[in-house]
């Protein structure tokens, strides 16, 4: 292969938008990927997920249709459709990045690459060929795996990760869950909704750790109707596997219990991919299993090596991977971009009701000492949400007390992770309540929360 101006190592959601940024800019690019194109968030993580709980959400509304006025004679669920419907999006979005590839005539190199110099590759196929490619620069975009705990390893079997949760031939009866981050969150809506008896495990002291607390209580309660049995401030230490399943052995400040399972689902966080790509032979640093970049360039400390995404540690989410993908392609390429702002990365969980933030929690606001005016407003005094049946949640939005910016903002309920758009651009514009409030929100929506949550917050809301 003739010599190129880039070459990325890892189509996933960093890798691959960096890629057709940096073909946009003039630049001859190549891609070395060892799986699927797309990396796992195409593949086994964002995309499939959504669709497995898309399911589970039809299911739920349509068993509670009667009360809407429609009726059906049974409702029932076939779970291994939905785990093949969910594996023809992924496949269907992953022929879509091959299109996108030809289209801007980047060249795709099967294999598992390994750096071997400054600017030389190296990717061994799977027949057991090696070659070794030529760039003027390299970018890393190895994203990240699902992580263990310490002295409890995947079996794929009975201790599964997120992957096999998601591609499951039977539905299981019972599920230890061990994490209520995000992913584990997602995962225990969806098999509760379809009958699993789900136990969530977390050892901090609300599910959702990183979110606000208020809004972690809603999505608590709303599992607990559910079904779902929730542990907190608890700690695992130790999975017994038997014929038949697991015992999951925990303890926390009311003693030590046992958990039995079907399945251990281990979704407490990951790690990224940072082994065997000879980076501490050329040069590149690597610090607790992150990659160490200039967070501007994303050059590493070998200046024609970069890296993005999940190997240069949190925030784990392919929206940051594919901001900061732009963003080292954009310097290389002397454009200037903006620096990407670590304080305004949206969050989302996609469980019902949907979670979705930006910026500072209120207790974080007060813990820097901000003086801050906080409005909240309930989903049970919207129209349209009381419509469609979903009254469950709140808006609740941070400004500062001074100048009305917008500094925070969580939402908890119907459509919350696509309403929190129009906070990430407010932020980003540097928008103050007094914006916010004169922006005219269309009748009947559910974004009408935002309008006057904004306006409970300054002591003028009309609706409560």
């Amino acid at each position: 292969m003739e010599k190129k101006d880039l070459l990325v190592i890892g189509s996933g959601p960093g890798g691959y938008v960096a890629a057709i940024r940096a073909a946009q800019l003039g630049f001859k690019t190549a891609v070395v990927e060892r799986a699927e194109i797309g990396g796992i968030c195409l593949n086994w993580g964002c995309i499939p997920t959504k669709a497995l709980l898309h399911s589970a959400t039809l299911y739920h509304e349509m068993k509670d249709a009667a009360a809407y006025g429609v009726t059906s004679e049974k409702v029932s669920i076939d779970f291994p459709q939905m785990v093949k419907h969910s594996r023809t999006v992924a496949a269907k979005l992953s022929k879509g990045i091959e299109f996108l590839f030809r289209k801007n005539q980047i060249e795709v190199v099967p294999g598992t690459a390994k750096i071997v110099g400054p600017t030389s590759v190296q990717v061994l196929d799977a027949q057991g060929k090696s070659q070794v490619l030529e760039s003027d620069r390299i970018l890393i975009a190895t994203g990240a795996r699902p992580r263990a705990i310490p002295g409890i390893e995947f079996d794929a079997s009975k201790i599964i990760s997120s992957k096999e949760a998601m591609t499951l031939t039977k539905l299981p009866q019972s599920l230890a869950i061990i994490g209520a981050g995000a992913i584990g969150v997602e995962f225990a809506y969806f098999y509760a909704t379809l009958g699993t008896q789900v136990t969530l495990i977390e050892m901090m002291p609300q599910i959702l750790p990183i979110e606000d607390s208020e809004v972690a209580q809603v999505v608590t309660t709303a599992f607990k109707k559910k079904g779902i049995r929730i542990l907190t401030e608890t700690k695992v230490d130790k999975i017994i596997k038997n014929k038949d399943g697991v015992q999951v052995l925990v303890s926390s400040k009311e003693g030590t219990t046992q958990i039995d399972g079907e399945l251990a689902l281990v979704a407490i966080g990951v790690q990224g991919n940072v082994e065997n790509l000879g980076l501490e032979e050329v040069g590149v640093k690597v610090e607790r299993g992150a990659i160490q970049v200039d967070k501007t360039s994303y050059q590493t400390a070998v200046p024609t090596i970069y890296a993005i995404g999940d190997v240069i540690g949190p925030p784990w989410l392919a929206h940051v991977a594919s901001a900061e993908g732009i963003a080292a392609v954009e310097n290389m390429a002397k454009q200037n971009p903006h620096p990407i702002d670590y304080q305004s990365i949206p969050g989302c969980t996609y469980c019902q009701p949907q979670v979705a933030s930006i910026g500072l929690t209120e207790a974080k606001a007060r813990e820097l000492g901000r003086e801050i005016k906080v409005g909240k407003f309930p989903f049970r005094a919207n129209g349209k949400a009381l419509a469609m049946g979903h009254v469950d949640g709140f808006a609740k939005l941070i400004f500062d007390a001074q100048y009305g910016e917008l500094l925070g903002a969580h939402i908890v309920g119907a459509e919350a992770t696509e309403m929190l758009a129009e906070l990430g651009l407010a932020k980003t514009l540097e928008a103050t309540a007094d914006e916010i409030m004169q922006t005219i929100h269309a009748h009947p929506t559910v974004s009408e929360v935002i309008k006057e949550a904004t306006e409970e917050a300054f002591g003028r809301p009309i609706h409560i």
